[in-house]
């Protein structure tokens, strides 16, 4: 018995074995270089083990590769993948070959029974139904909209200066967490301008807006080991039904979403309420298309999702940066206060501050709001591939373009490490860095970033109010380095942000 049962522990073994390694050669096969993978993991070690964030193990491969070669075949798991080492070709799959990579990995996660809200936001959908989404919400993030709503902004900066007083008062050893200064800024902000609502984020009675939003980008460690092995092994996707966002949080945002809408349809009645802003446009839009309240809301989270994390991550990287380098931060001041009128930047001149413009593009530089771009091949295409022969890029494959290596790496920007907001104050030096490839903030091409502008207008506000009210330094707390927490997807520095500000008198 003993034997029999040994036996077949070794031939399920052996049969996990062959499962888990008979594709490894499928980038061999088409002649396309690559590290060899390894057994669960392939080219992601910490794919489960979660010790280091994913980043860096592409990182080890693009230094290794990037000078022979403009892609590289790898495998997360047993999932062939092609990681693209030249920014001239990421430049190539984001842009001037945009049908053949039409689509986001995560489209294929687009389930409207488990992922309602995801599955009507233009990043995911695939296919057409993402051109014309694109088309219908466009139109509501025009330069005009975000300056009608620019006066709400100020508001909710205002706001957040008498927050940090009172945490000033306070006095706690560790300082102020940078990220909960960001989120409550952008859950105020966000809330108001998208919906007319208030979340009351900087007063001691928060709505739940604040706390549903937190539970909106912490998933559980659970959902990213099934995310793991999903990715592993897709098949599994038709049994394991991954939701992306918690029922709860799910079910909150749309009796929200009714809530504002029930309450803009009595103001308007009443004449209380006279905004040309986003609701103002989503409820134009669903009268045109027949949307009921659940739809509304699918399209009403693209600046949600879009506003609420990005904008926060951006803001509070910004703000250790900046609390690290007095002596940036005093040029930044200074430009700032020549410019101001009534404490406040207008809004037609807050993209005229070149100094402030280049310290925001140099955080998202060391801190992006995404590391990673991984794209569908939806057509198949020929690409070149430098010291190596030209291969096929087969319909579905996951190309994966590493923004963070291109970002980082010293033959792009020597000392990369370093916070030099000089690197984008020449106007022909930015646009070259964009045209190559190298730095992609906000993505490129059709697909890039829809809410890019109403959230770099919100950062700058909110740094313009910051800078001028306060010194900001960093707290012992806070690591020196720019470590990214090793598994979060969106990238924040490990252990958290913690800084010391005090009152400018």
């Amino acid at each position: 018995m003993i034997l029999v049962t040994l036996a077949l522990g070794l031939i399920l073994a052996g049969l996990l074995y062959l499962t888990m390694t008979w594709n490894f050669n499928y980038w061999r096969k088409r002649k396309v270089p690559g590290p060899k993978p390894k057994l669960f993991t392939g080219n992601y070690p910490n794919l489960f083990k979660m010790e280091r964030n994913m980043i860096y193990d592409l990182n080890d491969i693009y230094e290794k590769y990037k000078n022979k070669f403009d892609a590289v075949g790898i495998f997360s798991g047993r999932v062939p993948q092609l990681l693209v080492t030249s920014p001239d070709l990421a430049h190539r799959v984001l842009v001037s070959n945009f049908k053949n990579f039409h689509d986001n990995e995560l489209s294929k996660f687009a389930d409207e029974k488990t992922n309602f809200i995801l599955s009507n936001n233009p990043f995911f959908i695939a296919g057409e139904k993402w051109k014309q989404r694109r088309a219908d919400i466009t139109p509501g993030l025009t330069n005009g909209r975000i300056k009608t709503v620019y006066p709400v902004t100020n508001k909710v900066c205002q706001k957040m200066t008498e927050w940090v007083k009172r945490q000033i008062r306070l006095g706690a050893v560790d300082g102020i967490n940078a990220k909960d200064l960001s989120l409550c800024f952008t859950s105020e902000m966000v809330t108001d301008c998208v919906l007319g609502l208030s979340a009351d984020s900087f007063t001691d009675k928060p709505t739940p807006i604040l706390a549903n939003i937190k539970d909106l980008f912490n998933p559980p460690w659970t959902f990213s080991m099934l995310f793991a092995l999903v990715s592993t092994f897709p098949s599994l996707s038709n049994l394991v039904k991954l939701r992306f966002i918690p029922q709860h949080v799910e079910r909150f945002f749309i009796d929200l979403m009714g809530t504002a809408v029930q309450t803009r349809k009595s103001q308007l009645a009443t004449g209380q309420f006279q905004r040309s802003d986003f609701l103002d446009y989503l409820m134009q839009l669903g009268e045109k298309r027949n949307l009921d309240i659940p739809h509304l809301l699918g399209n009403t989270m693209i600046f949600l999702l879009d506003g609420f994390e990005t904008i926060a991550g951006v803001l509070s990287h910004m703000l250790l940066l900046l609390g690290r380098d007095e002596v940036v931060q005093q040029r930044l001041r200074e430009e700032i206060q020549a410019h101001l009128q009534d404490g406040i930047i207008p809004y037609d001149k807050l993209n005229e501050l070149p100094y402030l413009d280049a310290c925001m593009h140099e955080s998202i530089r060391l801190f992006p709001p995404g590391f990673m771009t991984s794209k569908l091949c939806t057509e198949s295409v020929e690409l070149p591939n430098r010291d190596g022969p030209n291969f096929t890029v087969e319909k579905g494959t996951v190309v994966v373009i590493p923004h963070y290596c291109y970002m980082n790496d010293e033959e792009n920007f020597p000392n990369p490490l370093e916070y030099n907001p000089e690197r984008f104050m020449d106007p022909d030096v930015s646009k070259n860095l964009r045209e190559r490839g190298v730095y992609m903030g906000f993505g490129d091409g059709p697909r890039v970033c829809l809410g890019m502008r109403f959230a770099t207008s919100q950062v700058k506000a909110s740094i313009v109010e910051l800078i001028t009210k306060f010194n900001i330094k960093v707290n012992p707390k806070t690591r020196k380095d720019n470590l990214y927490n090793p598994t979060l997807f969106v990238p924040n520095l490990n252990g958290g942000i913690w800084l010391d500000m005090e009152v400018r008198q």
